[in-house]
């Protein structure tokens, strides 16, 4: 006797959660996993010189970095901390050696610079963020932290914030996905530039932001590793950095008021 048709359990909810997957296995893997073939070889003296400059610029962009967050909102120096900062990060990118923008592969296996993946990527993030935002605004030493970076989007014209917040993201992704990610060589590139891009964040004395620059640097990182390049970790970072600025303010804002 064949079972109950009305009892079997419907197939369609497993096979749209299979597709789901598999979108976002498409999305995740040429992003993250997946290695193009690339051929980035240093001579012994270009890797020598990329780690020299790579050593000077980081110590000079940690200074900086942490005089420009604990300026007062209302400082005018801010602006001309901030520029020096991303000129620290870019021209020590550029002095170091070749930067490369990176590939990625389409679903005809074709090579394409890799541009809406890390989009999307971002986006994730930072929807991720935003939901974490909503428990840690109920968490007073979370919030506090938290409201300490928000402060200086809140007292300054918001588009100036946006336009400086994306070139400092341009810049340090120049720097620590390019110069350092190639400075430190092929073994345990993606945890060593990690760990010396959230150390660098130390000197801000906000433990939100080491956190956030921990996950965020480990996601670039696997992107730099899987596509070669520096173009997709920009993306993703500035990405991340905008939803960050547009959407955490007015978020704090409300449950404050």
């Amino acid at each position: 006797m064949s079972a109950d048709p009305a009892a079997r359990p419907d197939p369609a909810p497993a096979g749209r959660f299979r597709r789901l997957v598999d979108r976002i296995g498409r999305v995740i893997g040429p992003a993250l996993i997946d290695r193009i073939d690339r051929d980035h070889r240093q001579t012994a003296r270009a890797f020598l010189r990329r780690r020299l400059v790579a050593g000077a610029t980081l110590v000079v962009g940690a200074v900086l970095l942490g005089v420009s967050l604990n300026v007062p909102p209302d400082a005018p120096a801010f602006y001309p901390l901030t520029i020096a900062l991303a000129l620290t990060w870019a021209v020590g990118g550029i002095l170091s050696g070749p930067l490369h923008l990176g590939w990625t592969t389409d679903r005809s296996g074709e090579r394409r610079r890799p541009v809406v993946p890390p989009i999307l990527l971002g986006l994730g993030i930072g929807l991720v963020f935003v939901a974490g935002a909503l428990v840690v605004r109920e968490v007073e030493p979370l919030r506090a932290a938290t409201e300490g970076i928000l402060e200086q989007a809140r007292e300054r014209p918001l588009a100036a914030v946006a336009v400086v917040t994306a070139v400092n993201g341009i810049a340090e992704e120049m720097f620590f996905r390019g110069a350092l990610y190639a400075a430190v060589g092929v073994r345990h590139a993606v945890l060593v530039s990690t760990v010396i891009y959230t150390l660098t964040t130390v000197a801000t004395g906000n433990f939100m932001l080491v956190f956030a620059a921990a996950v965020l640097g480990l996601v670039v990182g696997l992107q730099r590793r899987a596509s070669g390049g520096i173009l997709g970790p920009i993306l993703t970072h500035v990405t991340w950095s905008m939803t960050m600025l547009f959407v955490l303010p007015p978020l704090f804002s409300a449950a404050g008021g």
